[in-house]
């Protein structure tokens, strides 16, 4: 008789009041401090812009302020997967393109940027 392959994974615990490592992460971010609820806004400018300062004010992040608030934002829409509904996908998704165009701004911004 054969044995069922899946007998070597793990059972799924019952969530009751535990929360996921990935929630954990998005609300306890070593990296950045974010501003609560922040994933929950309606306006992709106010996600953006809240991703972004809180990017800037962190001095814990390994990477660049931009790749930490995007890492972030790209971590979030990944987690949640197909338990996002289509709307809240629309708006991060246009966070993402506000968030971009924050960056563009702040590199045309600098001094030392050159055009390409």
């Amino acid at each position: 008789m054969k044995q069922a392959k899946n007998h070597h994974r793990k059972q799924k615990g019952a969530r009751g009041n535990k929360s996921r490592w990935s929630g954990k992460v998005t609300r306890n971010s070593n990296a950045l401090d974010l501003d609560k609820g922040v994933f929950t806004l309606e306006d992709p400018g106010k996600i953006a812009q809240s991703l972004n300062r809180s990017a800037h004010r962190s001095t814990r992040k390994k990477a660049g302020s931009y790749q930490s608030a995007m890492s972030m934002l790209n971590f979030y829409i990944n987690r949640a997967g197909k338990n996002l509904p289509a709307k809240r996908k629309k708006v991060l998704a246009a966070a993402k393109e506000k968030l971009r165009g924050l960056h563009e701004r702040e590199r045309e911004k600098q001094p030392h940027h050159q055009q390409r």
